[in-house]
């Protein structure tokens, strides 16, 4: 008597939490920018994957454990668009991991999150608090170590920004006065957004059109002056013939 093979039950994982994105403008705009900013600065790299707020689920079977990191960037793997993460399924967790705090999470970012994604192997977990409400610092650096956790010190400069360095992306982070950017050590360059570069390209267009057009009218000018100038002198020659025609011999 054969015996009837019952099929495994699929698992479905949700792309959504119902939880918004972000609590705040500045919780958003800095959730915005790191992303857009990371994704440029990678998008010539086919195994980097960089997102944020989508669901990361990190036990095969149960959709009921999962994490949300704000932004993260995934080192050798595919760069491609996801529903969500499935951590066994993609073979490792992310590398870098950057929170920025909310009054409903700070105490998560700090807490559970900091144990989940130790488990997960992330290298680097930052957090950062836009508001100054919950963090002293408001940018803090964890680099994992032996399996733990290890507090980054974001160093000070002297009118009050805050910056730190991570060796796993190679970047710099500057926290100051409510917004961050990312920066290039290699280049001295700020990361920007693809918004913000086409921004500056129109800004650097406008910027040219006008030199270009000043240089024109200089140069319109200078021919004006010219002419002026060659139509003066044929007059002068030309009464100087005639009062030399009209001196008596």
């Amino acid at each position: 008597m054969s015996r009837s093979t019952v099929p495994p039950i699929a698992v479905e994982y949700p792309s959504g939490d119902g939880k918004p994105m972000a609590e705040n403008d500045a919780q958003l705009l800095a959730i915005h920018y790191a992303i857009g900013a990371l994704r440029v600065h990678y998008e010539a790299r086919a195994d980097v994957y960089v997102s944020g707020d989508l669901l990361m689920y990190y036990e095969e079977g149960n959709p009921k454990v999962s994490v949300a990191p704000d932004v993260f960037v995934v080192f050798g793997v595919e760069d491609r668009k996801r529903r969500h993460y499935l951590v066994w399924e993609e073979g490792k967790g992310p590398d870098f991991v950057l929170e920025v705090a909310s009054k409903s999470t700070w105490r998560e970012d700090l807490g559970p999150k900091r144990d989940v994604y130790a488990r997960l192997g992330v290298k680097e977990y930052w957090m950062y608090d836009p508001m100054g409400e919950y963090f002293t610092p408001v940018l803090q650096g964890l680099r994992l170590a032996g399996g733990a956790y290890m507090r980054q010190l974001a160093v000070a400069s002297p009118g009050g920004a805050l910056t730190l360095t991570s060796e796993t992306l190679g970047l710099e982070l500057r926290a100051q006065g409510g917004e961050m950017r990312f920066r290039d050590p290699a280049t001295g360059q700020v990361l920007l957004t693809q918004s913000e570069e086409r921004a500056a390209r129109l800004e650097e267009a406008a910027a040219r059109g006008e030199a270009e057009s000043r240089a024109d009218a200089a140069v319109a000018r200078a021919e004006h002056e010219a002419d002026a100038r060659r139509t003066a002198e044929a007059r002068v020659a030309e009464l100087e013939a005639l009062l030399a025609r009209s001196r008596p011999a």
